[in-house]
């Protein structure tokens, strides 16, 4: 339940705002989308697909997962593990206080900022529902959108390391992310990976 509509619109309209002015493009069904922009529209049309009756916080969070996400590059860290780790935390961070200053902005109460901060920090994944919901979304908008790009970009990992990453993916998701996700339609060559991830995962 939306407790202030217009407060609600307001928050998004503000962070699609934001998005917009990603200079990283993308192309959907012809139109040219701000690569974040349509990000968060996939959002929050998988959460509305995976989760209906979500609560208001999940609802911002979802639309706010990446805000100006381009802002802080990953080419700013060094490339391996401690370097990643570094550059995701970083950027944990910023969405948070990204967000934060927007609900603010348009009159939202510290709790609920709060509250949608640690959702985007991932906070007790496997212990708060609406924490495992948004990561089975983000999920579930990787598989069904950004699968075949990631498969692509990185076809010449060898077949393991690729699988490997993939599973991690799989391992955050929870039963009903699975099903879920296993109800896509994949083309053939996709749902051979996607059976080779499960082999192990």
């Amino acid at each position: 339940m939306i407790t202030n509509t217009p407060r609600f619109e307001q928050a998004f309209d503000k962070f699609d705002a934001a998005n917009a002015a990603d200079p990283n493009q993308e192309v959907f069904e012809g139109v040219i989308y701000p690569k974040e922009l349509l990000y968060a529209k996939r959002m929050t049309t998988m959460l509305k697909h995976f989760e209906p009756d979500a609560s208001e916080t999940l609802q911002l969070a979802a639309r706010c997962q990446h805000i100006c996400r381009w802002r802080i590059s990953r080419n700013n860290y060094p490339m391996d593990k401690v370097g990643y780790k570094c550059w995701r935390i970083e950027l944990y961070k910023f969405h948070g206080e990204t967000a934060g200053g927007i609900m603010r902005e348009v009159g939202y109460d510290e709790e609920m900022i709060v509250n949608v901060q640690a959702l985007l920090r991932k906070e007790k994944l496997k212990t708060n529902p609406e924490s495992q919901i948004l990561e089975d979304v983000v999920g579930l908008v990787f598989l069904h959108y950004y699968l075949v790009d990631f498969v692509n970009k990185y076809s010449h990992f060898e077949e393991e390391k690729l699988l490997n990453i993939l599973r991690k993916t799989w391992k955050k998701m929870s039963e009903k992310g699975h099903i879920t996700a296993l109800k896509f339609n994949f083309s053939p060559e996709l749902r051979v990976v996607i059976n080779k991830v499960l082999a192990v995962a």
